[in-house]
């Protein structure tokens, strides 16, 4: 990798990045500590996952019944119910679980929801008028339940599994120090100067601050015609704003790239997408080996913190979702627009960087780091951190950049797919 150009943090060039570097900090602080006031997106998550469990009953052989849905699953999604319900109103029930709530106490007295009734609100209320079980219960909803509760339990398992046998494996090719010479790290020639300024500036202050603040209420001038179906509405506003959000530091690093001589092959970020193969094989075998890791994560901090807040807003936006259309606007969201953003500021441009600076291994924490901070939610600023490291580690050993964009969208497209099954 070619040196860097000297910073010069006297010039107006460098106080303009120590004042963005400053505005940065204090922006993602109020961010962080502002996620603590948002409500968890995990008590929706286990809160769908009971239900079909109580759903897919019916349809679970006995044998292995206890083992898939717990020894009670009705009364373990009661006491979930009466758990989040005594959480206070921001975490409160909402009005279709509070019927089923209803149902599940036998409360004799019930007013009917507006929306309409679930499969599972349909069977409870069959037997709490009379029916048998045997009359009450749709089969093809209990089977339909039991197969994507498989999914969401069995298949996770499976991937961990595969993904630390595959970890285990690098970890000891690694000690015997047979892993492949990894490709020098190439990266555009920038000061640490330039790169604050394309980071902290053109991405935190112009991108996250200023663009909301001033572009939101122009965004929602020209979605007025979405008034009336506020799910399509809520998810164009979000590509569009995301867009938008993009467009300075992307700016702000053409410019920073402009004057610099002729690119290696390949390009300053990398990118080489070909062969697809390859790029493909890398991707999903370092996915793998994370999962575990981000689970391990997970799992610490659960114990440590038992009611995590501040999840992001999207998972509670693609759970609480019916329109195909938003859901497809929200997809290209996670897994196209953010992946390709994402890397390009963290792993293209901002690892190089501090890795010429202080070398690789400095290079990937920091720019996990940063990758996690940005992301605003304490509750899941660890198991970000150790995603990030994962996706630098697998810059630093393919050498391009195309791989970890795909490894992002491979990680955002499985948390999708799970939401998408607990929504059914």
């Amino acid at each position: 990798m070619s040196a860097q150009p000297a910073d010069q943090w006297r010039s107006w060039q460098g106080l303009l990045a120590l004042l963005s570097l400053a505005l940065c900090g204090l922006l993602w602080l109020n961010g962080l500590l502002g996620s603590l006031e948002r409500p968890s997106v995990s008590h929706a998550l286990e809160l769908r996952q009971q239900e079909l469990a109580v759903l897919a009953e019916p349809a679970a052989a006995p044998i292995w019944r206890r083992a898939l849905l717990g020894a009670d699953p009705t009364d373990a999604l009661r006491q979930q119910l009466l758990k989040q319900a005594a959480a206070g109103v921001e975490a409160g029930l909402s009005e279709s679980q509070q019927f089923t709530l209803s149902l599940l106490e036998q409360q004799p007295d019930l007013t009917l929801p507006s929306a309409p009734l679930s499969p599972l609100q349909q069977r409870l209320l069959c037997q709490l008028q009379g029916g048998s079980p045997e009359r009450c219960t749709d089969l093809q909803a209990a089977q339909a339940a039991l197969h994507r509760l498989l999914l969401l339990t069995v298949a996770p398992v499976l991937l961990m599994l595969l993904g630390a046998a595959l970890l285990v494996r690098q970890l000891w090719l690694l000690w015997r120090r047979r892993l492949p010479a990894p490709p020098p790290l190439l990266g555009p020639p920038l000061s640490l100067v330039q790169v604050t300024l394309v980071v902290a500036g053109g991405f935190v202050v112009l991108g996250e601050l200023l663009v909301p603040l001033l572009l939101s209420p122009v965004v929602g001038w020209l979605l007025q015609p979405l008034a009336a179906q506020p799910l399509l509405l809520q998810a164009t506003s979000v590509l569009l704003l995301y867009g938008l959000l993009m467009i300075s530091p992307l700016l702000l690093l053409v410019l920073a790239l402009r004057p610099l001589r002729e690119p290696p092959a390949g390009g300053w970020l990398q990118w080489r997408w070909r062969p697809w193969p390859s790029l493909l094989l890398r991707a999903s075998a370092q996915l793998l080996m994370v999962l575990p890791l981000v689970a391990l994560a997970g799992w610490l901090l659960q114990h440590l913190w038992a009611d995590p807040s501040g999840s992001n807003p999207l998972l509670e936006m693609v759970l609480s979702n019916s329109s195909p259309q938003a859901l497809l606007l929200l997809a290209s969201t996670a897994l196209v627009l953010a992946p390709l953003f994402e890397e390009t500021l963290f792993r293209g441009v901002l690892l190089p960087v501090l890795a010429q600076h202080w070398g690789p291994a400095w290079g990937v924490v920091l720019s996990a780091a940063c990758f996690a901070l940005a992301h605003l939610s304490l509750g899941e600023l660890v198991p970000l951190f150790v995603l990030g490291l994962g996706l630098g580690w697998l810059r630093l050993q393919s050498g391009r950049l195309g791989s970890c964009a795909l490894m992002h969208s491979l990680w955002n497209g499985l948390t999708f797919a799970n939401l998408l099954l607990l929504a059914g």
